[in-house]
């Protein structure tokens, strides 16, 4: 038997499938409705972002750490060598908001084309993370989806007060 140190499982180790996240995203719903399930997938998201960013020690680092090297460290966490969350294409900042272009998002995974799913998982973990490291609240919103024609999922965060 493979056992590893602190694992979460010494067995299967610390991944799932995406087709059952799928079923719990789509379980939520059923049980929730629609809205209060995208509420509480944000929220989740939220902070699992948020621990991501706590881990890798960017605290407040956002007037210390380019825009460039914190997409670095968030495309490894969240991409194919981490968590593989989804994948970023890129993140820009523009004035008090941020863009961040992902693509093989979680949440899209098996979507049919032109369906109405939004990437409320991703945009939340993507959010908890920008805030910890800016050290300021942000509301997020998706603005382009791959299942409505777009070559990206974009998720838009703009400061708060």
């Amino acid at each position: 038997m493979n056992t590893i140190p602190n694992a979460l499982r010494t067995e299967l180790g610390g991944f799932s499938s995406v087709v059952c996240f799928k079923a719990v995203v789509t379980g939520i719903e059923e049980a929730l409705g629609e809205k209060a399930a995208a509420i509480a997938l944000i929220s989740a998201g939220r902070q699992r972002g948020k621990t991501l960013a706590e881990e890798l020690g960017l605290v407040n680092k956002g007037q210390e750490i380019s825009i460039e090297e914190v997409e670095a460290k968030i495309r490894d966490i969240l991409g194919k060598d981490g968590t593989r969350l989804c994948i970023i294409e890129k993140m820009q900042q523009e004035g008090d908001s941020y863009r961040v272009y992902t693509r093989e998002t979680v949440c899209s995974t098996g979507e049919p084309e032109g369906s109405s799913r939004e990437c409320t998982y991703t945009l939340g973990a993507i959010q908890g993370f920008l805030e910890i490291f800016l050290g300021k609240r942000l509301r997020g919103k998706q603005i382009e989806s791959v299942l409505r024609g777009d070559t990206c999922d974009v998720l838009e965060y703009k400061l708060l007060g």
